[in-house]
C-alpha cells in the first residue's frame, strides 16, 4: 500500500490530472496521505517577489496556484498536507521524496516534444530517474 504519496503540483492542468490519479490511489487506503509539494523555482522567485507586497501575499499566491489540486483532495475526503519547497523543481522533489520516506511520487507530464525533452529535459523525467520509490507520470 502507498501510505505517503507525494503529488508534485505547480498549478497546471497536468497537475490537476495527476491529482485525480493520486486520489484514485489514495482512496483505497484510509491511512494514505497525499503530500502536495510545490517548488518555488529559483528562476521565477525574483519575479514573484517583485510583484508582491509582502511575504504573506507571496505565500498566498503560491497556495492559490495549487488550490484546484487541494480542492479535489478535500472533496475526496483524503488526508493531505501542503509542502512548499524552494529551489530547482526536479532536484528539490527528488531530495524531499528520498529524505521523507515517500512511497509513491505522482507528477504530471508537461508534454514536451522529443526535441524539447532532449535539449531541456523534463522535471518529470528527472524525478523519475532519481527517486528511490515508484513514480507515476500522468499525461
Amino acid at each position: 500500500m502507498y501510505n505517503h504519496i507525494l503529488l508534485a503540483a505547480e498549478g497546471s492542468e497536468n497537475a490537476v490530472r495527476a491529482a485525480k490519479e493520486a486520489i484514485k490511489i489514495a482512496s483505497n487506503n484510509e491511512e494514505a496521505l497525499i503530500d502536495i509539494v510545490y517548488v518555488a523555482d529559483y528562476q521565477k522567485v525574483k519575479s514573484e517577489i517583485l510583484h508582491t507586497t509582502s511575504n504573506e501575499a507571496l505565500h498566498l499566491e503560491r497556495r492559490r496556484k495549487i488550490y484546484n489540486v487541494e480542492k479535489l483532495i478535500i472533496d475526496a475526503n483524503i488526508n493531505y498536507k501542503v509542502t512548499i519547497l524552494h529551489g530547482t523543481p526536479g532536484p528539490e522533489i527528488v531530495k524531499y521524496a528520498n529524505e521523507n520516506a515517500v512511497d509513491l511520487v505522482v507528477i504530471g507530464s508537461r508534454g514536451l516534444n522529443s526535441l524539447q525533452e532532449m535539449v531541456l529535459g523534463s522535471v518529470s523525467h528527472k524525478v523519475m530517474k532519481r527517486v528511490n520509490c515508484p513514480a507515476l507520470i500522468v499525461k
